[in-house]
């Protein structure tokens, strides 16, 4: 099978709705009363669709095995955008397939992912088969990891629910965050700590929603930023602010932005950090059923033979799903 590589800007927008459309109608679905287990791989496709189609700030291009009747949808970065290819943080994609053999496929396709590159790729993992890329190299996994995922119902158009409208105590303000804030930000992040998280996490300061709360002379107590995939990250507060519910008024004002533009709210969170599944679940938040994968390199070994190692994480997923009135809220 060939892959059908489909860059927005060669497409009308009639055909550029029409994906987005597609995945939105998986959201607005039954799914919304029976929660159904199909929905995780979903959003990380339908979130990245849609900032494709609201400017495309992180360079993504969207892949289909055929259109419009298709069977595999694979988001990747564009091949000017990929230049590192040390990368994993910019060289991110997403997969969402309806027919196994046929996602495969496109997975195998070396015109489709580029093997030679350390990524990572978010989405409904193959099952009991691994994907393996084309020779010479090989792709190793390591033991798995459990994570929940979680999402929030959409408010009302008319008002934020009660959740959502969490005021921050009396002297400190919500903004958004400073790339001034950029060197912090990756020194708190589990996969910070280098110029590459700095440069991406600099990219999602700069052109995707996120919010932070200052003290009253401005420095940083919490904050929490979006990725490409539209997907709540990196949220944090500071070790002598916690215990405080300072997340609440954070998050609370983010969620509201994504649904105030249409987009789906949700984030992964590990297992075993308590107290940010309390927090979401307090702001209304749910945990999906199901299982949602994460992978990516950890190390490619230089020359022909590179040596892959993959980290799969199930990652449990929380979801805010729509829910306005009698009806459900198109994309625009």
């Amino acid at each position: 099978m060939e892959a059908l590589t489909w860059s927005w800007p060669r497409r009308s927008d009639g055909d550029r709705d029409s994906l987005e459309r597609v995945f939105h109608s998986s959201l607005a679905g039954p799914w919304l009363t029976a929660m159904d287990t199909a929905l995780p791989p979903v959003l990380s496709v339908y979130g990245t669709v849609m900032h494709v189609n609201r400017g495309n700030p992180a360079g993504q291009e969207v892949l289909v095995d055929s259109w419009p009747e298709f069977k595999m949808v694979l988001t990747r970065p564009r091949r000017e955008v990929a230049r590192d290819p040390s990368d994993y943080f910019t060289n991110l994609y997403t997969a969402f397939y309806r027919d196994e053999g046929a996602c495969r496929a496109l997975l195998e396709n070396s015109c489709a992912v580029d093997w030679g590159q350390a990524f990572q790729i978010q989405g409904e993992p193959l099952q009991p088969r691994s994907v393996h890329p084309p020779a010479p190299h090989t792709l190793t996994s390591s033991p798995c990891q459990v994570n929940p995922l979680c999402a929030h119902p959409t408010p009302s158009c008319v008002s934020l629910p009660p959740a959502l409208s969490c005021r921050p105590d009396k002297g400190l303000r919500l903004a958004p965050v400073s790339p001034a804030h950029a060197m912090l930000l990756r020194d708190t992040w589990n996969f910070g700590g280098n110029s590459r998280s700095l440069r991406y996490l600099c990219l999602l300061i700069r052109h995707f929603p996120n919010t932070c709360l200052l003290a009253p002379e401005g420095t940083l107590i919490s904050w929490c930023l979006t990725d490409p995939l539209a997907a709540l990250m990196h949220g944090y507060t500071l070790p002598e602010h916690r215990g405080q519910h300072h997340m609440r008024p954070v998050v609370g004002m983010l969620a509201a932005q994504l649904h105030a533009r249409g987009f789906p709210v949700y984030t992964g969170v590990l297992p075993h950090n308590e107290p940010s599944l309390h927090i979401l679940q307090r702001l209304g938040f749910r945990i999906l059923p199901g299982v949602f994968y994460q992978c990516w390199p950890c190390t490619v070994a230089p020359g022909p033979a590179a040596s892959w190692k993959a980290r799969p994480g199930l990652v449990l997923m929380m979801v805010h799903y729509t829910r306005e009135g009698s009806g459900h809220r198109t994309p625009p």
